[in-house]
Order: C-alpha cells, then structure tokens, then sequence
C-alpha cells in the first residue's frame, strides 16, 4: 500500500472546508508519517500519565483503641448506616491491616464507591434533621499478634470468606484498609 499523498497548498484549504462541513472526511495529515508519529506520541504521552480525574466515593472512619496487652494486627469492622423513618439498615465492612500497640489508638479510613444508604426517605433529606439517621461503627473481629483471635458474638466470619479471601488476594498498596 501506498503512503498518502503529501499535503499540498492547493488541497490544504478544500479539504480543511470539506472536513469542517462533513467531519466524516478524514484529515489527510493523520496519514502521512509525521502525522502518524505524532498520533503515537500522544498516545504514549497519555499512557505515561496518571488520570487526573478525582474518583467520586466516600470515606468511612473509626478510631480504634486497643485495650488488650498484645498488638493487634487486623482489624475487622463495619458502618452502619440506619434510616430510623424507614428502618433501613444498610452496612459496609471493611478489613483493615494495622498495627496497633496496647493502650494505644488508632484512626481507621476506609475508601468506598458504595454510598452510606441505598434508600433515602426524601422528606427526612428536605427537614435536615439529623434525628433521621444514625450512624454507628462496629468492631467485628480483631486478630492479634500472637495469633489470637476476638470476636464480636453476632457476627460471622463466613458471610464474608469470599469477599475477604478476593481483597487479601490483590496486593496491598499504600491503603490501610479495603472493602469487603
């Protein structure tokens, strides 16, 4: 196959109108190879840069402390999220990898695209009271350094196996805790 014919004064303004009035007529400079040079180059320059796009979610938190005489390791805890008009409850449980000395304390932060309730009574939004909601964290299992385990009586370690062994099974980065 042929390169493209180069880009000439006479072609250069009949195509440029052509193309403003059907832009389904290709640009003959993508086709030459300066053209197709620089649409690569782009494409690496984009490939090489993060997305500066902020990802919209919401920030769930905790102040842990420790009050047994051996370090916890992992931290298994949930937000509740309850809509007193309705009785909705609706949770999000997170596994955090932290270390946490005894007597000491410790801010937890999770990071969620999952909104703190499904269903929200409209009215109740509108009064802008905060009799409406409640909002609770809860402890659901610490394991500690020395292998032990605490755990929180109504709670039940298989709801989660699958979701826990899918975020252990990625490696960890830079965050603390993930969403089960």
């Amino acid at each position: 196959m042929a390169p493209p014919p180069e880009l000439t004064a006479g072609n250069k303004s009949a195509g440029r109108t052509a193309r403003i009035n059907n832009p389904q007529i290709p640009d003959p400079n993508e086709q030459t190879i300066d053209g197709r040079s620089a649409a690569m180059e782009k494409i690496v320059q984009e490939a090489r840069t993060p997305n500066p796009k902020p990802m919209d979610g919401f920030s769930y938190g905790a102040r842990v402390r420790n009050s047994a005489t051996k370090s916890i390791e992992i931290v298994f805890w949930e937000y509740q999220f309850v809509d007193q008009a309705n009785k909705i409850l609706t949770r999000h449980q997170f596994l955090c990898g932290v270390r946490i000395k005894p007597n000491k304390e410790k801010d937890l932060e999770a990071f969620s695209l999952l909104r703190p309730s499904d269903v929200v009574n409209a009215a109740n939004v509108a009064d802008k009271s905060p009799a409406g909601f409640q909002e609770r964290a809860l402890i659901n299992r610490v394991e500690y350094s020395d292998g032990s385990i605490w755990q929180r009586r109504d709670w039940n370690f298989a709801e989660i196996k699958l979701t826990y062994k899918r975020a252990i099974e990625t490696p960890w980065e830079a965050e603390m805790c993930r969403g089960l």
